[in-house]
């Protein structure tokens, strides 16, 4: 049974006494419907102490506490102060918020009633709240509540650092509509100023040039040899071009156009060619962005085809929570759905499609290398998203090991393991930050400075040495570290010309290296034709052979024996 129960509201924090409250008798609807009326349940609870907030600020940061379970130290206070230890024979049990309860009894020692309890009691006082906190209107307490609940929201919709990758989503999405706008309005600009000038559409095919071109020329009677010069520069220093423009330009067989016209259609080449060169400048923001925000995912498949996965799955955190599977057919959700319903083929790639390994897979492997890639961009997006430091050294050892799967389609070389690749990009990081450390003791601190320095970092452990490396701490287990160690002691033997100690190779547990599905078949064959060749070099038939030799006779002999009876 309760003795004592906690309630928080936006003014502050009251403590009340329980009087009368029975465990058992709860269940029951008479008991919970004295709860809702007033005048019975005054008299089970009663009020202790109110401790209200000091100001606005103190009330969200007590808020925030709350919202995140944990203890505010003023509200560690308040329970002390009108919790004291009980005299023997009685004790304090607190009923307080579900959430918060095991927090107050780790660390405060006051132990909790049940959740079931609880709830009741603060259920009656959240309703009778306005007249059991003496001095509060109902006013006061939803005013307080609505001015918490702004300057709670106000605080969780902040800038936060991690949705960076929002201006990667706008963007993308930016640069998608300017390519069909940009493309739209140079179809345009073409039929326009083709009624005065034909010839120029098969002289100059690109789009931008067009329409820069036809922005220079305006009407065709007005071009002469003297322009060429600032044409030819328009067309790439090609004063063959302009000669055949200007050449074109005095036969054309297009339709005069008054000035006002000719104005009107340079007016809309001059936001045909403004738009175009604000769309490169739109991609080189996209890629700067993509290099800070992901930079593996882009070493990995490219910056636009990185940005549409990262638009499509909301956030660089959603996608790095996609398994593989939804990230080889993101972007092709309605074929997916379609072939469920019809019971037909599911599709084998969505966006991944744009990604140049899977234009130069033949059609057999294209499924395969798309579920490769697939895994590789699940690999690239989490190191992105959870590394402290992103680098995009992962996304080439990733697309390295992409080439070699590729090669393997091709001549049959099985491609290294991706622990191989994790652990050489490991060591290269670790060299790059020794090299920084030491350069930054030449620079600005002497040889004994340089050896406490690194006295402390020893002392201090991975916290401060592996800081900027991510994903630092998987490769510094004691296991890798003896690994390393004899690595290095077969390199240098090798070196050498000298056998390793094959005592200490036999003494150490061989541990069995996990191979991919064509590998194993590549190593079977393999078996296979050294087998084969062996029999032949012997001439003799193997023990297998002579077994199924015995069960075909054996199988022969059973059925016309069956066949006489």
């Amino acid at each position: 049974m309760a003795t004592h129960a906690l309630f928080e509201t936006a003014s502050g924090y009251a403590v009340f006494e329980v009087k009368l409250h029975d465990a058992v008798g709860s269940l029951e609807k008479a008991v919970q419907s004295s709860i809702d009326d007033y005048s019975k349940f005054s008299k089970m609870v009663s009020l202790v102490s109110f401790a209200p907030f000091q100001n606005a600020a103190h009330a969200l940061e007590n808020m925030n506490d709350i919202s995140e379970n944990a203890i505010n130290p003023y509200l560690q206070s308040v329970l002390e102060l009108n919790l004291a230890k009980p005299k023997k024979g009685s004790s304090v049990v607190l009923a307080a918020n579900s959430q918060l309860a095991p927090q107050i009894k780790s660390q405060l020692g006051i132990t909790c009633a049940p959740s079931e309890i609880a709830t009741d009691i603060l259920r009656g006082i959240r309703q009778h709240a306005a007249k059991l906190l003496k001095g509060l209107q109902d006013e006061d307490l939803t005013k307080a509540q609505l001015g918490l609940g702004h300057a709670y929201s106000r605080a969780k919709l902040k800038f936060n650092v991690n949705r960076i990758d929002n201006m990667i989503i706008q963007a993308i999405a930016l640069l998608d509509q300017l390519d069909k706008d940009v493309n739209l309005f140079s179809m345009r600009i073409r039929e326009w100023y083709g009624y005065h000038f034909p010839e120029l559409v098969k002289l100059v095919p690109d789009n931008y040039q067009y329409a820069r071109t036809a922005q220079f020329i305006g009407a065709k009677e007005t071009l002469n040899e003297e322009r060429l010069p600032e044409l030819a520069a328009l067309l790439d220093d090609n004063e063959t071009l302009a000669q055949n423009i200007l050449d074109a330009a005095r036969g054309s067989m297009g339709a005069t156009l008054s000035e006002f016209d000719i104005m009107n259609v340079g007016m809309f080449a001059t936001r045909v060619v403004s738009l175009a060169e604000y769309r490169k400048s739109l991609q080189t923001y996209l890629h700067e962005k993509m290099n800070d925000v992901a930079p593996s995912l882009t070493a990995l498949l490219g910056d636009r085809i990185g940005a549409r996965l990262i638009s499509h799955a909301g956030s660089l955190t959603n996608l790095s929570k996609y398994p593989a599977s939804t990230v080889q057919i993101l972007g092709a959700e309605k074929a997916l759905f379609r072939a469920l319903k019809t019971k037909g083929n599911t599709p084998k790639y969505g966006l991944i499609y744009h990604s140049s390994f899977i234009g130069r897979a033949g059609p057999k492997y294209k499924g395969r290398i798309s579920r490769f890639l697939a895994n590789k961009c699940s690999i690239a997006s989490r190191i992105d998203c959870y590394s402290d430091a992103p680098t995009a050294k992962f996304g080439e050892a990733l697309r390295q090991q992409v080439e070699e799967r590729l090669n393997f389609f091709e001549t049959g070389e099985p491609p290294s393991k991706n622990a191989d690749a994790m652990r050489k990009v490991f060591e290269q990081l670790a060299i790059d930050h020794d090299e920084s450390d030491d350069e930054g003791s030449d620079d600005g601190m002497d040889v004994d400075g340089a050896a406490a320095k690194s006295k402390s970092k020893k002392g201090k452990g991975k916290d401060k040495g592996d800081a900027a490396l991510p994903f630092a701490d998987v490769d510094m287990s004691p296991k890798k570290e003896k690994k390393e160690k004899k690595d290095k002691k077969k390199r240098k033997s090798e070196d050498a010309g000298m056998d390793v100690d094959e005592e200490s190779d036999a003494s150490a547990p061989k541990k069995k290296v996990k191979l991919s599905k064509e590998e194993k078949k590549a190593l079977k064959k393999e078996k296979k034709k050294e087998h084969k060749e062996k029999e032949a070099a012997e001439g003799g038939e193997s023990k297998k052979e002579k077994k199924e030799k015995k069960e075909k006779k054996d199988k022969k002999e059973k059925k016309e024996k069956k066949s006489k009876e």
